[in-house]
């Protein structure tokens, strides 16, 4: 079409529309600048700043999953603990016992009532060692909740919001 009108016709167009090629120009180049500016002051922050958002929640989900595996291994810790106070407490009596067959009477009274003060001191010993582990487990995970609760908000967490974070996580374990 530019061809058919000719460089005459270009011109009577570029009149009739009122454009000015130097104006034209300068607000070709003022729409760069604007790009340029947005992009290096505005756009790339932004971006640098979600990328780190990004890359904070993904570490506190990681720490999470390795709190979450702590957890349980220790639960089974204590439990082979458990388990091996029982076994251990089951072969005192089986010695217990085979003792007393060859004793007196009196001795193998003497032998049982020793035998069940110890099952009773393993019981109490594996039961405390249980419960101090869940409390080193639940101040720990508390802790751990409270830090990764801190570093995904990306704020400062008063004392009060440590201890209602912490009760929440726990009750939430409990449940």
């Amino acid at each position: 079409m530019i061809t058919v009108l000719g460089a005459a016709g270009l011109t009577q167009i570029i009149q009739d529309f009122g454009v000015s090629v130097p104006l034209l120009v300068a607000q070709f180049i003022n729409f760069v600048l604007v790009i340029f500016i947005l992009k290096k002051f505005a756009f790339g922050p932004v971006q640098a700043m979600l990328e780190q958002r990004k890359n904070r929640i993904a570490e506190g989900e990681e720490k999470l999953k390795r709190i979450e595996k702590q957890l349980a291994e220790s639960e089974s810790t204590s439990a082979a603990t458990l388990e091996q106070a029982n076994a251990d407490a089951k072969r005192i009596i089986e010695e217990a016992k085979e003792g007393a067959t060859v004793m007196t009477e009196q001795k193998n009274q003497e032998a049982i009532a020793s035998a069940q003060g110890i099952i009773a001191k393993a019981h109490e010993a594996a039961k405390s060692e249980q419960e101090q582990m869940v409390a080193e487990l639940k101040r720990d995970f508390g802790r751990l909740v409270t830090l990764t609760t801190a570093n995904v908000t990306g704020k400062v967490l008063s004392d009060e919001d440590k201890n209602r974070i912490n009760e929440e996580s726990l009750s939430a374990i409990q449940n």
